[in-house]
């Protein structure tokens, strides 16, 4: 089976899914680029092994796209069986959903994620054209799924997946007791006796405001981490005038150094303004962590459930962000059953078990269009 796929830069956790599918197909990934300007260079230095990768040329936009008219050259359908475009709201990806619809050539619309943006505005119909334009949608959910059905999604032709950035191996096969973490805590030279850990980069979208602003309430013997790259002024401004010498910024970390701060962690918190997934959920949980995100987080929203594995907390709320971290952080019995739940649930989030169900999607298209 020969699949073409369009994305726009080379993300690990995208790398690592293309090298699991590229096992069972014939893979082909066109780049939009190979950079982004938000993102540190050792973020994207993951390379391909069992698919080809074609970095196409064009002119960049935005953070991490660019329009790329020589796009439409591969949508040769002698060429490829499927033909998947994994995004629709790039310049190439707008090209790409045009052509193939003026071509009549059927192709999947790749997804994770969305929120629904209420008015009925220019910009509501051109995304519901390039949305229902596709002739399947890939999704990360029942979220996701009403998302695509108010832009013209047919139900019936929604394939959902387990969307994820962790391996198998990535797991843990139990959650780590004190003892465990305190070691993991002296490695890091991380002096406080609990720890709350975040992950994302230091841009208003990520609320770290609401966190910081969260802070004061937490005994001092609590440590908060948030790791991420360079600091903002702001918010190193924010944290000298709320008196925090239990905030810790900390610049980017690999995957392996990350690993050691997840294990160390008793606490993951993302108190996002608007993530279209959040794959940093996915990470907490596999080390085993309770989450607290918010209303505006669809990882948050499919894999976190009240009072079971974490909180679901509003947006812009420090008050009710700061008494769920009370809630969590100040009982060990809660916080072992949230732990245990978060492993459990992330069992099924693997890149292996991703890759598994995007070949039965892709076999089941070629199927039926074979037999039309």
């Amino acid at each position: 089976m020969r699949v073409l796929f369009t994305t726009n830069i080379p993300s690990p956790y995208r790398v690592d899914f293309f090298n699991e599918l590229g096992k069972s197909c014939d893979l082909t990934v066109l780049y939009e680029r190979s950079d982004a300007n938000n993102r540190n260079n050792e973020w994207l230095k993951s390379k391909a092994k069992n698919f080809k990768e074609i970095f196409l040329h064009g002119y960049k936009v935005g953070n991490d796209s660019a329009l790329c008219p020589q796009i439409i050259n591969y949508f040769n359908a002698k060429l490829y069986d499927i033909f998947v475009v994994g995004g629709y709201c790039t310049p190439s990806g707008i090209i790409s959903i045009i052509y193939l619809k003026l071509k009549k050539i059927p192709f999947v619309l790749d997804f994770d994620g969305g929120f629904i943006k209420e008015g009925k505005n220019i910009r509501h119909y051109l995304k519901k054209f390039l949305i229902s334009s596709a002739s399947w949608w890939t999704s990360t959910g029942p979220e996701t799924n009403k998302y695509l059905c108010y832009y013209g999604a047919k139900p019936e032709n929604i394939f959902i997946y387990p969307f994820s950035s962790i391996k198998k191996e990535d797991v843990l096969n139990k959650t780590l007791d004190y003892a465990e973490k305190q070691a993991f805590r002296q490695e890091l030279n991380i002096p406080e006796n609990k720890m709350i850990m975040s992950v994302g980069r230091f841009a208003y979208v990520k609320g770290y405001d609401v966190l910081l602003k969260a802070c004061p309430k937490l005994d001092k013997d609590t440590g908060v981490y948030i790791i991420g790259g360079k600091v903002t002024e702001e918010y190193a401004e924010m944290k000298r005038k709320l008196n925090l010498p239990n905030v810790h910024f900390v610049e980017f970390k690999t995957k392996n150094e990350l690993a050691k701060y997840y294990k160390a962690a008793d606490l993951f918190v993302l108190p996002t303004r608007e993530d279209i997934w959040g794959l940093v959920i996915n990470e907490a949980m596999a080390y085993g962590l309770p989450v607290i995100t918010t209303t505006r987080c669809i990882a948050g929203l499919e894999l976190v459930k009240n009072n079971e594995n974490g909180f679901i907390v509003p947006v812009n709320n420090h008050q009710t962000l700061a008494e769920k971290c009370l809630t969590i952080i100040n009982n060990t019995d809660l916080r072992k059953q949230m732990s245990e739940r978060s492993l459990e649930t992330i069992q099924e989030y693997t890149i292996e078990n991703m890759a598994e169900r995007y070949l039965q999607f892709f076999k089941n298209i070629k199927f039926k269009s074979k037999h039309k």
